[in-house]
């Protein structure tokens, strides 16, 4: 069951570490006694479904399915918004964009908001970044930086690699957290070989529009897909060289939706939804695997990743103001759910992106089955750079002048969209047939909208005010 959910093993390490359990087990050895290291990897702007181990038969991303055959596949990790700057700072502070200040995109943190290097660096962990960033200030994120790009020319050496090996030797016997964060697949789309993927041999996600320009950009994305596998490949080769590895925790996020219509910008399961593996330290705890009966997978978000690791580390996140919840304290036992996460929210500011409108504020809330959406701005249009030059999307509208109706409906629906959407994710996982207005749905679209009102309220957002104010938040400079 590794590669399809929570192992048995997880599932009781995690209970027993949640519960201070871990002694009553036996004599651990000296290994299982220290602190464990963490390796972060993440991809950038990676549709969730595209990996080989989330059911693409196209991509080829061999080192990403070895690591879900070796750990835990998470299919319900979601961001909180589907953004670099405002997914990754939520990431590094566990709090969600609007609370912590960064939900533009190039924006900032409140002054009083602390990150992973704080948390870490207070259980004794050497914490380091190698690759883009993109938090703001850097003073409320002092990684060891170790260098990078922001974005990626295709020029040269993007990810000088070799500096995962020498910052594992460097640290010695002090337990490290590195944070590895490619520019991969990131547009433009410059890197890796797309001759290995014959454009008409692809099999589209349904919420794209199929035209030869669609198909040749999938096929320079898929090639980006494979060469930043292969970034995290060499990774691995290095930590299994450093004779640490099976004391290191190894995770794996997709970040949020990759350029494409409906993905990235918007907050369907395509542009928030991550893919999230995540291979724990295989001798770290002794026990019996028949006391443990798994029955099902929780839901997590990238705000939970920082108070799991708090606790991993030997800390306890319940002693911090996070909106995260550790995943080590959120599992199934004997039967029994422990603390379990009913909803999973997201945010997405349009003011103030590229190519981007005056306002167009969206808000969501999903549980396992179903997502609502309120569009704020919903009288305006949706615009972006996919909108104004991406050239697929283009030639959507080329073949929906020309009478394809699908592609008038896509087309027309990436900008202009009602202002409730509400979608039976079971029925329809590609979120296709909006529900909003079917009265049968009725109760669960009440449910869900007090919930969301209710959440934004804690968040202190303010719906359209905050979209409108949104300006105040960009940083003055980024990381570059």
């Amino acid at each position: 069951m590794g590669r399809l959910g929570i192992t048995k093993r997880f599932v009781f390490m995690a209970i027993a570490a949640g519960m201070g359990l871990v002694c009553g087990f036996g004599a651990q050895s000296q290994e299982a006694r220290e602190k464990p290291n963490i390796l972060l990897f993440m991809a950038d702007d990676m549709t969730w479904h595209d990996l080989g181990c989330y059911g693409n038969k196209d991509v080829r991303t061999p080192h990403l399915d070895r690591l879900a055959n070796e750990g835990d596949r998470y299919t319900h990790c979601f961001n909180s918004a589907p953004m670099c700057a405002p997914t990754r700072m939520s990431l590094y502070t566990g709090i969600h964009p609007v609370r912590n200040g960064a939900h533009p995109n190039h924006s900032k943190v409140h002054d009083n908001i602390k990150s992973l290097p704080h948390y870490l660096g207070a259980l004794g962990y050497r914490t380091a970044l190698l690759g883009k960033r993109h938090e703001a200030p850097l003073a409320n994120f002092p990684f060891e930086f170790l260098g990078g790009r922001h974005h990626d020319n295709g020029k040269g050496v993007d990810l000088e690699l070799d500096k995962v090996g020498e910052f594992i030797a460097d640290a010695r016997e002090q337990p490290w957290c590195l944070v590895v964060t490619s520019n991969q697949p990131h547009t433009p789309w410059n890197r890796g070989d797309a001759s290995v993927y014959a454009a008409d041999k692809l099999t589209l996600p349904k919420y794209l529009v199929d035209t030869p320009e669609t198909r040749e950009a999938m096929t320079k994305y898929y090639a980006e897909i494979s060469y930043m596998d292969a970034q995290f490949g060499e990774c691995m080769k290095q930590l299994e060289a450093s004779g640490r590895a099976k004391n290191t925790l190894v995770i794996f996020l997709s970040e949020q939706g990759s350029n494409f219509p409906h993905c990235k910008w918007t907050c369907y399961d395509s542009g928030l939804r991550s893919a999230a593996i995540l291979r724990w330290p295989a001798k770290r705890f002794g026990f019996d695997e028949s006391r443990v009966k798994v029955i099902g997978e929780p839901m997590i978000q990238y705000v939970d990743i920082l108070p799991t690791l708090v606790d991993f580390g030997g800390g306890n996140s319940a002693d911090f103001d996070f909106d995260g919840r550790s995943i080590l304290k959120m599992q199934y036992y004997h039967g029994k759910l422990i603390r379990p996460r009913e909803f999973v929210y997201g945010v997405q500011t349009s003011k103030g992106i590229g190519a981007g409108p005056e306002a167009y504020g969206i808000r969501t809330i999903r549980d396992k089955r179903f997502r609502l959406i309120w569009n704020l701005n919903w009288e305006g249009e949706f615009q972006n750079s996919v909108v104004k030059r991406f050239e697929p999307y283009q030639s959507w509208k080329r073949l929906a002048d020309g009478g394809d109706d699908f592609a008038k409906e896509q087309w027309s629906r990436y900008r202009k969209r009602p202002q409730y959407e509400l979608y039976d994710l079971d029925a329809d996982p590609f979120e296709m047939g909006n529900l909003a207005d079917n009265s049968r749905y009725r109760a669960r679209f009440r449910r869900l909208k007090k919930e969301l009102a209710a959440w934004m309220k804690q968040q202190g957002d303010k719906g359209a005010q905050t979209e409108a104010e949104a300006l105040e938040r960009k940083a003055k400079s980024r990381s570059k």
